[in-house]
C-alpha cells in the first residue's frame, strides 16, 4: 500500500490567547510540528502538546522559527549560517525536553514560516539548519518544501528527509510556495484544498493558480492548525486519503 504522512503544525497558542483546535486535530495527524517558543508557543503550550501527540501517537516535531513572537516567524529576517545553527540547536533541544518527560522521542524538525522558505531557496542557510538537526541527532528526519535546498542539504550531510507539499497554497511554476501576500495564495474552499492534497498525494501533480500542471512529489503534507476548517479538512482529508489507498503514517514508521 502507498503511504503519505500527514502532519500538521501544532502548539501555536501562547498565554491566554488560543490558536486552533490540536487535540482535535492529533486524532487525525500522524506527524505534529510543535512550536518552540520563538514564532508561538510557550513551556506550558509546549507540555501539553507533546504530551497529547504522544497519548495519540503522533510522532513529534521541533517546528523552529525565527525569533519574531509578533511578527508569528512570517517575517524575514538578515541572520548568519552560525545564528541559524544555534537558534535551531536550541528549539530542539528545548522541545526534546519536553518530549523525553512525556516518554516520548522527538522525529523530525521543520522549520517554520519566513525560516522554511528562505531555506528552501539559501544553499547555505538551509546547510546550517541541517547540520543544527544532525549535530544534536543524526536519526531526525529534516522536513523540507519538495525540491527546495532544505532538502538537498539535508540529504547531503546523510539525515533522513521528507519532501513536503501543502495542502492549502498555491503553488508557482517552479515548484515554489506563491507568498502569502499575493491574492489567492492560501487555498480557503475545502474542496479545492481535497483536491490539491489528492492530486498530490495520489498523482504526484499540482497546479498553479492559472491552471499549469506541475509534477511535484511528495513524502508528507501539511495541514495548517490555525485554519479557520482545518479540523473539517483534516477529517475530509484522511478519509479521502484512505478510500484513493494510502496509509496515512508518519515517514519511517514501521
Amino acid at each position: 500500500m502507498n503511504r503519505i504522512d500527514l502532519n500538521g503544525d501544532l502548539g501555536e497558542s501562547f498565554g491566554a490567547w488560543r490558536m486552533g483546535d490540536d487535540d482535535a486535530l492529533l486524532a487525525l495527524l500522524s506527524s505534529a510540528n510543535i512550536a518552540c517558543g520563538f514564532h508561538a508557543g510557550d513551556p506550558e503550550i509546549m507540555r501539553h502538546t507533546v504530551a497529547h501527540a504522544v497519548a495519540h501517537g503522533v510522532a513529534i516535531g521541533a517546528h523552529v522559527s525565527l525569533p519574531d513572537l509578533q511578527g508569528f516567524g512570517r517575517r524575514e529576517m538578515s541572520i548568519t549560517p552560525a545564528e541559524a545553527y544555534a537558534l535551531t540547536l536550541y528549539q530542539i533541544g528545548a522541545l526534546h525536553a519536553f518530549t523525553c518527560a512525556a516518554g516520548g522521542r522527538l522525529t523530525h524538525v521543520k522549520p517554520h514560516g519566513a525560516l522554511y522558505n528562505m531555506a528552501a531557496r539559501d544553499r547555505v542557510l538551509a546547510d546550517a539548519i541541517a547540520r543544527a538537526t544532525r549535530d544534536f541527532d543524526p536519526q531526525l528526519r529534516l522536513f523540507g518544501l519538495a525540491g527546495s535546498a532544505l532538502v538537498e542539504a539535508g540529504r547531503a550531510i546523510g539525515l533522513p528527509v521528507a519532501a513536503e507539499a501543502f495542502v492549502d497554497r498555491r503553488y508557482r511554476t517552479d515548484g515554489s510556495l506563491q507568498p502569502r501576500r499575493e491574492n489567492g495564495a492560501v487555498i480557503e474552499d475545502i474542496d479545492q484544498a481535497l483536491a490539491q492534497a489528492l492530486g498530490i498525494a495520489r498523482d504526484g501533480v499540482v497546479h498553479t493558480l492559472d491552471r499549469q500542471r506541475v509534477q511535484l512529489h511528495a513524502d508528507t503534507l501539511c495541514l495548517h492548525g490555525d485554519g479557520s476548517h482545518a479540523v473539517q479538512l483534516a477529517r475530509k482529508l484522511r478519509s479521502e486519503l484512505e478510500a484513493a489507498g494510502l496509509q496515512i503514517a508518519a515517514p519511517g514508521a514501521t
